[in-house]
């Protein structure tokens, strides 16, 4: 059953229509999304929940411009992504799209303030890496390399490169998924904090079904489908979460 957004909601952000994507392994066709029809909305959190190869990564992917549909549309804002050439992608990607992924990809020779000055560098409006640093609790390790922090400390650089260049859109894919269950709650904490102080709407992949108590909306995915959304009457903080 899907529940209804309240009458007044925010403004869309991402409206996709009847999305399909299809990837050719050799002779085999494989449906990884089957008619998707989606809407999100400024200052969202919402969880996408489904097991692995339930479609969850490829949609987040089409959304953030890092790969394209094989039918339908989507839009963001009034830009149509559908259709639009790489270089056009590749804006739309550094101006508006902040990206979380489970493994850290920070650059072991730089410093924690270095790795987010590599993304403030190429930014229209970028926070100081220092102020990124500090909305994520790392304000006394700007100095320190990765091999110098924890795992849940190097995932906290990574949101605070993905957050330093303020984008309007923050994608996660599994950004808990290679910490423990301590750690992985400080790690949503900020993800938490991001969403509420900058109004980024904030999509967070997990098959994890624990994390989607803290979303607004839960969109739970099967077989390159939307099973089910549901609206949560109440949230939970991200430092109730265990799992």
């Amino acid at each position: 059953m899907i529940s209804r957004m309240p009458a007044d909601a925010p403004q869309p952000v991402f409206v996709a229509r009847g999305l399909t994507k299809v990837y050719r392994m050799g002779e085999v066709a494989v449906h990884a999304l089957r008619g998707i029809d989606l809407t999100l909305y400024r200052g969202e959190l919402v969880v996408l929940l489904g097991p692995s190869g339930s479609g969850k990564s490829t949609l987040l992917n089409i959304l953030g411009g890092l790969d394209t549909p094989s039918g339908g549309e989507v839009r963001y804002l009034d830009q149509a992504l559908t259709g639009a050439s790489e270089a056009e992608l590749t804006r739309f990607r550094r101006e508006h799209v902040g990206f979380v992924f489970q493994f850290y990809n920070l650059i072991p020779s730089l410093t924690a303030r270095e790795n987010v000055a590599a993304v403030t560098e190429i930014a229209r409006a970028p926070m100081r890496p220092e102020d990124a640093l500090t909305l994520v609790g790392l304000g006394n390790r700007l100095d320190h390399f990765p091999a110098q922090l924890s795992g849940g400390e190097q995932q906290r650089v990574a949101i605070a490169r993905a957050v330093a260049k303020n984008p309007a859109v923050l994608l996660c894919d599994e950004p808990t998924g290679a910490l423990d269950s301590h750690t992985g709650v400080v790690v949503l904490e900020v993800l938490e904090k991001v969403n509420r102080e900058l109004g980024t709407l904030t999509v967070l992949i997990t098959h994890n079904a624990g994390i989607a108590d803290m979303a607004d909306r839960v969109i739970r995915m099967s077989d390159g489908r939307i099973a089910e959304v549901h609206f949560n009457a109440q949230k939970r903080a991200a430092h109730e979460l265990s799992w």
